[in-house]
């Protein structure tokens, strides 16, 4: 796996994505949604768009249905980054989750839960709301920076993993025709 850049440089108060030049290699599309970008401190906007930058990644505003949405290698990845948890309002984290895990074949939800109570009320709170395991899977992580960090490893993992898989299966055609081509030339 790649060995991803830490975001905490000086951050740039515009898009610096918006620079990447179309010779440059790009490790994916980053997509965020326009209303959770605006619920979040504009410091914490700018480290994911400096992280990004960093690690070759376009990042794209739009009206998605889940926080962020990754294409790495042809395959898409959808995240739902939950970074304030409130005991008092985990029924629509539960149920948005759910209904995007219809949606979407990889989903996965990143959770900040910095203390030990948030964490216990999670804990609680998925097996209330019968959540299936891994399906989708909740990556409980102890800050918003190492959770989005987390959320571009997993994307890019998944990406890599796919090419992987496109690459095998290319291998084993070849194989496959030159075994068949192999045979009826006897």
């Amino acid at each position: 796996m790649a060995n991803f850049k830490s975001g905490y440089a000086d951050p740039v108060l515009e898009n610096p994505c918006s620079k990447v030049t179309k010779s440059s290699v790009s490790a994916g599309v980053c997509m965020m949604n326009t209303i959770w970008r605006d619920q979040q401190h504009p410091s914490f906007i700018n480290f994911i768009s400096s992280f990004l930058a960093a690690n070759s990644f376009r990042l794209n505003f739009v009206p998605i249905a889940p926080d962020f949405i990754f294409n790495c290698g042809g395959l898409s990845v959808a995240f739902i980054f939950v970074t304030k948890w409130d005991c008092g309002n985990v029924e629509t984290i539960f149920s948005r989750a759910k209904k995007l895990n219809a949606q979407f074949a990889h989903l996965y939800v990143t959770l900040n839960l910095p203390t030990r109570d948030q964490n216990d009320s999670f804990l609680c709170s998925y097996f209330k709301y019968e959540m299936q395991l891994g399906r989708p899977t909740f990556v409980p992580v102890q800050d918003i920076e190492m959770g989005f960090e987390k959320i571009v490893k997993i994307a890019h993992s998944c990406g890599v993993s796919k090419q992987q898989e496109v690459k095998t299966k290319l291998k084993a055609e070849v194989r496959w025709k030159i075994i068949t081509c192999l045979h009826s030339s006897y």
